[in-house]
């Protein structure tokens, strides 16, 4: 059952990324960001109030936000903090960089995970299953000439470097979210609403500073349908994602692994919609993360 939400987190990944591409492409990042977040927060806000005075209600419904200690509470704040950095960072290469260049590079994600599933939760992939991981690296090696040939240099690019570690840095929240979820036994909604609140007030915090510090940041926000949606779609793919880790037999390195599927809606959607190039030699690479994810699934 796991992986069965593990897809459906997938799914609503992969609209995320359009929209999320729809939202920043001319626009100011920050402010897009942060109202991402409070749109989040506007729809978990009824689950913690109905927790407040519903609670047997929320339990059946597996939307109950339980009460924390003040070190859970510090836990769920540092990846708050992780998360802040990683997106601040991917939402600047998204804005300079193609969906189609972006989302594979996003893909590697799976790869730290595995290192982090080996060193840390003793996970013992098989042979597929490395087949699978590698598989994934040599086909973002392989976007990595094609962007070359949209002018997009990847030693020489900063936005490169910049998604590089936003990546990294979301590999690395997935590995915590595991610790968060089956060592402290949070619920999925009670991770979700105070991760929200709290990424919500730390990109509150730079947006201040960058709206006062720059005229650039105060005059390049334009409201757009999109950005609302994109806090929709993302806390409907988190909840799945965190009841997938829930099951004690899950892999964080196959889930991991399985949620990279999306990018099979950002590459054929995206490249259509935003009209980007060579979206028929991004198929092959496109084909063998999808051949990485199919071997790990089925392993």
């Amino acid at each position: 059952m796991w992986m069965y939400l593990g897809l459906l987190a997938a799914l609503f990944l992969g609209i995320h990324n359009l929209c999320k591409k729809h939202a920043v492409q001319n626009n100011e990042t920050y402010t897009v960001l942060l109202g991402t977040l409070v749109a989040g927060f506007l729809i978990l806000l009824p689950v913690f109030l109905g927790s407040w005075y519903l609670p047997e209600t929320m339990k059946e419904w597996h939307l109950f936000v339980q009460p924390l200690t003040p070190s859970a509470h510090g836990f769920i704040l540092i990846k708050s903090a992780i998360m802040a950095a990683s997106w601040v960072l991917a939402y600047q290469a998204l804005k300079h960089l193609p969906i189609t260049i972006v989302t594979p590079i996003r893909s590697a994600g799976p790869f730290f995970t595995f290192i982090g599933a080996l060193l840390i939760y003793q996970e013992r992939p098989n042979v597929a299953q490395w087949t699978g991981f590698f598989l994934i690296i040599i086909s973002v090696f392989l976007y990595s000439r094609i962007g070359k040939k949209e002018g997009i240099h990847f030693k020489s690019n900063k936005w490169i470097y910049a998604i590089v570690a936003a990546t990294f840095l979301g590999a690395s929240s997935g590995l915590y979210d595991k610790f968060l979820i089956q060592n402290l036994a949070l619920t999925p909604s009670t991770l979700q609403f105070w991760f929200c609140t709290y990424t919500m007030l730390i990109i509150l915090v730079i947006v201040l500073y960058k709206r006062r510090k720059s005229e650039a940041v105060r005059q390049g926000f334009t409201w757009r349908w999109s950005i609302p949606l994109v806090g929709i779609l993302l806390q409907l793919a988190d909840y799945f994602y965190f009841r997938a880790l829930q099951d004690p037999e899950a892999l964080i390195m196959l889930l991991s692994a399985i949620k990279r599927s999306q990018i099979l809606i950002a590459v054929l959607l995206g490249g259509i919609l935003f009209k980007e190039q060579n979206k028929r030699k991004k198929l092959v690479p496109l084909f063998g993360i999808l051949a990485g994810v199919f071997l790990i699934l089925y392993s």
